[in-house]
């Protein structure tokens, strides 16, 4: 499926003519051939099933992206690939002139979400240009950035730049699902100075006229838990029923934590977030209380309105909701036992067991057993700090293609590998440069879509901030 450079440029220059679509505010001077080749890159990479289960081909997707790198000049030791259960993992090195120095790490995973033909208009692992878009199962999460920063590492290699730091490039197999190659791939490289993950942050686009808003970058995520909720009785007849009935405890338990409201927190980057973003909301009186949220974030009636929208209550504090519930064993019989599930996306800074005693205070009820269920799926990281020279770089980055856009330091309500890195005291930023609509955000979703004006100013993106980050 691979094309020639000179075509594939030619795809990307219709695209870029496109009056639809985003125009770039400023023309750097591009690298067509790496833009082509990206584009080349994303679609063979699209074209394989990546799914966990029966079939999962991600090696497949791992041994394509090695034979690109060692097109590029990596030799066949410096890229790794280890095989783990139905997946694998790549570790590729690029050696600095400087070995005292900590590596900095490229992150990202190539595995994908699963997608059914019979859901999609288009056969989801089967790439297609159309309209100015790149469809295909991966586009958005995140096989076009793996694709991306790939070929603007070999780009910068053919160039002849001498990195004085070393650089890893890495992808785990299993982020969508049990996270086992990530957490192995954050062992293996804990002596990195700093991660650049580039699965999260990027830029929206105005709803309107396509026009870039604003680019965020994300330095810390809240931690993904499930709690069980669990109550059991002797049961009996249901013609002789009792004071004590599972379901009904259970129904009480889960009301409050339905009604609890954790303690409202802030670090240094939702505070960045709610400063800066509050320019970018329409109604006056939310953008209001993000502001006074920012300055006090004890303001309970500013908590209140940020609360009350289902864009900002997630950066508020820790959330825990009902998920799932399940009880009983027959229609006439007093149930034996009921569970809830309760899914709590955790602020940073607090451990799994410190929630659980919480829910545990918050039900109040002895008969009601709240038990951690997570395992190692999961697990709790602080926020990495805003580095000076991780936010330089990346803002010199974005406003090469972007001058004067806005860039705005976020906190992530889902999970990635940085988790695995921050845990280990390793400075994680995830900062992908993609830009879309919010109205396009179809990551996990049906007919998955990346515009294609993304590829020059990517490429810049990377090609800057990887030298600066790495010089």
């Amino acid at each position: 499926m691979r094309r020639t450079p000179l075509a594939l440029a030619a795809v990307l220059a219709l695209a870029l003519s496109a009056p639809q679509l985003v125009a770039r505010p400023a023309k750097p001077k591009g690298n067509p051939a790496a833009e082509a080749h990206a584009l080349d890159l994303a679609k063979r990479l699209i074209a394989i099933r990546s799914v966990r289960g029966p079939g999962n081909q991600t090696d497949k997707a791992m041994r394509v992206v090695k034979g690109d790198l060692m097109q590029g000049g990596w030799a066949d030791g410096d890229v790794e690939i280890v095989p783990v259960d139905d997946t694998a993992y790549l570790i590729a090195t690029w050696p600095g002139s400087d070995p005292a120095l900590k590596p900095l790490v490229i992150s990202g995973h190539v595995d994908v979400v699963e997608a059914r033909r019979e859901d999609w208009q288009r056969d989801p692992f089967v790439p297609v240009v159309e309209n100015g878009y790149l469809f295909g199962r991966g586009s958005q999460d995140m096989k076009v950035d793996v694709a991306l920063a790939t070929a603007s590492l070999i780009a910068l290699r053919k160039s002849g730049y001498k990195p004085r730091r070393t650089i890893v490039l890495q992808f785990s197999g299993d982020e969508e699902t049990t996270m086992k190659t990530s957490r192995l791939i954050a062992q293996r490289l804990k002596n990195a100075e700093l991660v650049v993950n580039v699965d999260g942050g990027g830029g929206t686009l105005d709803e309107a006229n396509s026009k870039p808003l604003y680019w965020t970058w994300e330095g810390a995520e809240k931690t993904y838990d499930d709690y069980q909720l669990e109550v059991t009785n002797p049961g009996g007849h249901s013609s002789a029923p009792r004071p004590e009935n599972a379901i009904v405890q259970l129904a009480t338990a889960v009301g409050k934590v339905g009604a609890y409201r954790f303690k409202p927190e802030q670090n240094a980057i939702t505070k960045a977030y709610f400063e800066r973003a509050a320019q970018f909301e329409a109604d006056p009186k939310t953008a209001a209380a993000m502001r006074a949220f920012a300055a006090n974030p004890q303001d309970a009636e500013a908590a209140a309105v940020l609360r009350a929208n289902p864009a900002y209550v997630g950066k508020v504090s820790t959330t825990c909701v009902a998920t799932m519930v399940n009880g009983g064993h027959a229609q006439n019989a007093l149930p034996q036992r009921a569970t809830a599930n309760i899914n709590c996306r955790v602020f940073p800074g607090h451990s799994r067991e410190e929630i659980r005693q919480e829910l545990e205070q918050v039900i109040g009820m002895p008969v009601v057993k709240v038990t951690a269920t997570s395992g190692e799926d999961s697990i709790s990281s602080p926020a990495s700090p805003m580095r000076p020279d991780f936010v330089a770089a990346a803002e010199k980055a974005v406003r090469l293609s972007y001058p004067g856009l806005p860039v705005i330091p976020s906190q992530a309500s889902g999970a990635s590998d940085s988790m695995w890195y921050r845990a280990l005291g390793v400075p994680a930023y995830n900062a992908s440069p993609l830009f879309s609509k919010d109205s396009e955000g179809f990551a996990h979703g049906l007919d998955e879509r990346v515009p294609l004006l993304n590829f020059g100013p990517a490429v810049t993106y990377y090609l800057s901030l990887i030298t600066d980050l790495s010089k």
